[in-house]
């Protein structure tokens, strides 16, 4: 899906797959395999033999082991080391997909292996439970959260962080689970934040991908954003410290993608509900596969399952037929970024990390010291 998204707003893209898998894991069941960490660096010297590594931006996801997180990080390190004497030149988003709503989905020796990669990231995109991972912060409210972004810009000098599928509680008062945040910020030179929110509605369904879509849609519309602002030759493309949070690219940007996935998750959600409504009358007594099901306890794993299959089917999220909804965000469902207020961390908490080559990455811009 990312490839698509990105394709599809005009940036060209060579891919690198992480998985070759026949479907997504929703579906419960799945054939294909995981890109073993050595196959992707020898597909990376492919394109740098021939020299068509000169990419201005990288995007990674998935990862399916720490060694795959650790030749991820030592391409974006050769694409930086290539864009030294060029501030600007090369933007790397990482998004640490790792797990969802407490739970992880991947082994637990990858946690560390993205925080030693941090240092490097121009923006990251975690949910919040893998926020919460990184800044070893459990986030409960605007407070937690403000805590946790502070100390992800200062120890690690991450420039942009934008945290998805927020719920957080105002005065103690869980969030309305009808509703989710985003909530981002571009650091200042004193390495503090500039926090914003977007709130959008939530959708009484799973979509797989959505993450994909938000983190590809991030990468071309904050590359807009930034050539918009002129930061293009500027480190990190991280704004003056006199840009307000409602102001930054990484704002614009996000509320753009945000007007674009809600449009077509919203028509992804109209068609999932007509394809639901066709499967019960299908599958309804008497309906034309009712005299094909089988009987017993095997019947009833075999109905379940194909429901399952079925109802996962059916959510499949709509991008190709709603292109034009990633091109022209719709004007209705612009979602406007709000300032967030809230106390930060200890200034003197959380200093730089050295890492596992012993740099400590200073300051706003592209210094680095080596320590040893």
């Amino acid at each position: 899906m990312a490839t698509f998204v990105m394709q599809s707003l005009g940036l060209e893209v060579s891919a690198i797959n992480t998985v070759e898998y026949s479907n997504h894991t929703a579906y419960k069941q799945v054939k294909g395999r995981k890109t073993p960490a050595d196959e992707i660096t020898e597909l990376y010297d492919g394109l740098k033999q021939s020299y068509l590594n000169d990419f201005d931006m990288m995007l990674s996801g998935y990862c399916p082991s720490a060694e795959v997180v650790q030749a991820v990080g030592k391409i974006a390190r050769d694409l930086r080391f290539n864009a030294m004497t060029k501030p600007g030149s090369f933007f790397w988003a990482l998004d640490p997909v790792m797990g969802d709503e407490g739970r992880l989905y991947v082994s637990s020796d990858i946690v560390p292996a993205y925080k030693a990669l941090l240092n490097d990231a121009d923006l990251i995109l975690p949910n919040q439970f893998e926020a919460e991972l990184l800044s070893d912060t459990k986030i409960t409210d605007i407070s937690s959260l403000t805590h946790a972004i502070t100390l992800l810009h200062r120890i690690y000098r991450l420039t942009h962080i934008v945290i998805t599928s927020l719920r957080l509680s105002v005065d103690n008062v869980p969030s309305r689970t009808e509703t989710l945040s985003v909530v981002g910020s571009t650091m200042r030179s004193d390495l503090s934040p500039r926090l914003f929110r977007i709130d959008v509605p939530a959708f009484p369904c799973f979509f797989s991908g959505t993450g994909d879509m938000f983190a590809a849609l991030t990468v071309a519309r904050l590359r807009e954003a930034a050539l918009k602002a002129g930061l293009d030759h500027t480190a990190h493309w991280q704004s003056p410290d006199s840009v307000a949070p409602t102001n930054l690219p990484l704002a614009e940007a996000t509320e753009k993608v945000l007007a674009s996935m809600q449009s077509v998750l919203r028509k992804t959600m109209t068609a999932r509900d007509k394809e639901i409504h066709r499967l019960e009358k299908v599958q309804s007594p008497g309906g034309v596969n009712s005299l094909n099901e089988g009987t017993g306890e095997e019947g009833v794993r075999d109905r379940q399952l194909k429901q399952h299959l079925r109802e996962t089917k059916a959510a499949e999220v709509k991008v190709v037929s709603n292109v034009r909804d990633l091109v022209h965000p719709p004007v209705d469902e612009v979602y406007r970024a709000v300032a967030v207020e809230g106390k930060e961390a200890d200034p003197g908490t959380g200093d730089a990390l050295p890492d596992e080559l012993g740099v400590v990455k200073v300051g706003g811009g592209e210094g680095a010291t080596h320590q040893t």
